[in-house]
This record gives C-alpha cells, sequence and structure tokens, in this order.
C-alpha cells in the first residue's frame, strides 16, 4: 500500500498552450519516492500523472525536498541514509550514511551547495556537495551522552573512586554534581565553582571527564537501534507497541498521546486506535543485551582494579 506522507511542490517553468505545470514529489511507506507533473488550464482543468519514480531505500521514507532549481531531489528514510536524486533522469547521485537513526527531514540550501539533514541521533548535519564524494562538512560538536547523563549522584561517586580521584568525591557531593553536571564541567568550573585548588587534579579530571565522554559516544552508537525510543531516543525500559506496528516507551507514547496528538509520530498518519500492547518478546532481548553489558562491565572493573 502506497502511502503519502511528505509533499513537496516545485513550479515547473514549462508554459506551452497556456497550460502551467507543477512538479510535486511525495514519499511513502513503500520505501519509494514519486515525482508528480501537476498541470491546470482553462480547458483542461487539473490533470497530474507520475512523472518518475524513485527507488533506493530498504525502508520508509521520511522526507524528501527539490533544489531551489528542481533539477536535484534529496530524500530521507528510516533506513538511516540521505539519497541525492537527479531530477531529469532519476539516476542515484550520492547515498549518504552518516546518520546512525532515521533520517526525518532534508532541504537544499536556494544559493549555496549545501544540504541539511536531520535525524532522531539528535543532529542537524550540513554537508557541502561538490564533484568529489560528499563527506559532512560540520557537524553537531556533541551527541546526547545518553547513558553518562542518567547517572544519579551516587554513579558519579562511584565513577571518581573507580578512576582513583576519591579526594574529590566529597567536593561533587555537597555540589550535587550528577551525571549531567559532570559532562558540562570545565576547567573554569573546577576552579572556580568547586573550588578545586590543585592544577593536575583539575587536569586529571578533565581529562577523566574527556575520555568518559568519548566512551558514552561509543557505548550510545553500540547500542541497538530496536532498543532505544524513537521518540525520546533512550534506552526502553517498558517498551509497548502502537498501532502503527513501532514500538516506544510506555511513558514516551502516554504523553505523546495525552497532548492531544493521534498520529504516529514514526510516520505522521492517523494512528488506528491508542491501544498499547506491552511487547514481551523485545523486553526479554533487551533484558538479555542488559546482561550482558553488565557481565562486561563488570569484568571490566575487575580488570581494572
Amino acid at each position: 500500500m502506497y502511502e503519502v506522507i511528505m509533499l513537496f511542490a516545485f513550479p515547473w517553468s514549462n508554459t506551452e498552450h497556456g497550460i502551467e505545470y507543477y512538479q510535486m514529489a511525495s514519499c511513502g511507506q513503500d520505501n519509494e519516492i514519486r515525482v508528480w507533473l501537476i498541470s491546470f488550464s482553462d480547458a483542461r482543468g487539473f490533470d497530474m500523472r507520475c512523472q518518475l519514480t524513485l527507488g533506493g531505500h530498504s525502508s520508509p521514507v521520511l522526507s524528501c525536498s527539490f533544489s531551489s532549481d528542481g533539477q536535484l531531489l534529496v530524500s530521507g528514510s528510516v533506513d538511516k541514509s540521505v539519497i541525492i536524486y537527479t531530477v531529469k533522469t532519476g539516476c542515484i547521485l550520492h547515498i549518504l550514511t552518516h546518520h546512525t537513526r532515521y533520517v526525518t527531514s532534508c532541504a537544499l540550501a536556494p544559493k549555496h551547495p549545501l544540504l541539511a539533514t536531520g535525524s532522531m541521533d539528535k543532529t542537524a548535519t550540513i554537508w557541502k556537495l561538490g564533484h568529489s564524494e560528499d563527506i559532512p562538512d560540520f557537524t553537531a560538536e556533541s551527541r546526547m551522552q545518553m547513558d553518562v547523563e542518567t547517572w544519579s549522584e551516587e554513579k558519579v561517586a562511584t565513577w571518581l573512586s573507580q578512576e582513583g580521584l576519591n579526594e574529590v568525591e566529597h567536593i561533587f557531593k555537597a555540589n550535587n554534581i550528577d551525571g549531567k553536571e559532570l559532562l558540562h564541567l570545565t576547567k573554569d568550573n573546577l576552579l572556580n565553582d568547586l573550588k578545586i585548588e590543585s592544577l593536575g587534579l583539575r587536569n586529571k579530571l578533565v581529562r577523566r571527564i574527556q575520555d568518559l565522554k568519548g566512551s558514552a559516544k561509543a557505548e550510545l552508537s553500540n547500542i541497538p537501534n530496536e532498543f532505544l525510543c524513537p521518540i525520546t531516543w533512550e534506552l526502553m525500559t517498558d517498551p509497548v507497541i502502537a498501532s502503527d506496528g513501532y514500538s516506544y516507551e510506555r511513558k514516551a507514547i502516554e504523553d505523546w498521546i495525552s497532548r492531544k496528538k493521534r498520529t504516529s509520530p514514526m510516520t505522521n498518519l492517523p494512528l488506528e486506535n491508542l491501544l498499547l500492547t506491552p511487547n514481551r518478546t523485545l523486553k526479554m532481548a533487551l533484558n538479555r543485551w542488559l546482561e550482558r553489558q553488565n557481565h562486561r562491565e563488570a569484568k571490566q572493573m575487575t580488570l581494572h582494579r
């Protein structure tokens, strides 16, 4: 079944015989993009026909957009890729695979060779288009350090002890430093706010925090996508299946629905019903994965000691 989830119209300059033409692109659950030719005239009225069908994605396509001159079309998909097509021939020019989650938006700049893409991985990426292979020009400098940001003050104290930084535990506790605050600490904070006078100790803390950020990124990238809630991009603890067929963290989808949103967070289509079914299969798989992670972490801590 072909379901349109995004439309993008582009005026076409062909106006022979008094007919005004427009090109429209649509994308949907069938993993394809279609380019339509729409015409308006006093004699013929409204006419619409499919001009091109573009493939290349392996999952539903969430967004599509024309370039300002109508020569290029770009699309983003649940398969995490971005594809750039030439509209004239329908050929694929580039497939970009930088994002780690669903690509929900994309747009080409009107006067510059730049492409912006947005993703459920909580990054917006700017691509510079040229004749050579495209690479990210710049990206958001940091992604959500999901695992570390959820650390309690006690978990931070445990980490300090493991890193041989016991002498600052009482300072961190007195200032209520949890995981989120830990990731944002700087040398200035350590000196001026936490009053840590030792330069060597401050430098050691900064190095350990930087290492922690790198470890959190690597750990986050290793989490299977099916264990992350598409709404919050956090590890699920109580996964449920909504009527759109996707799994969500129960609280996240309930909050979504409570705000009177009756559409799917993934497809923007109306939800057939508001029934939420526990995804026990996913829950068991998640628990098995967490057990393996905990076992690996315990083994690493033993080796570290």
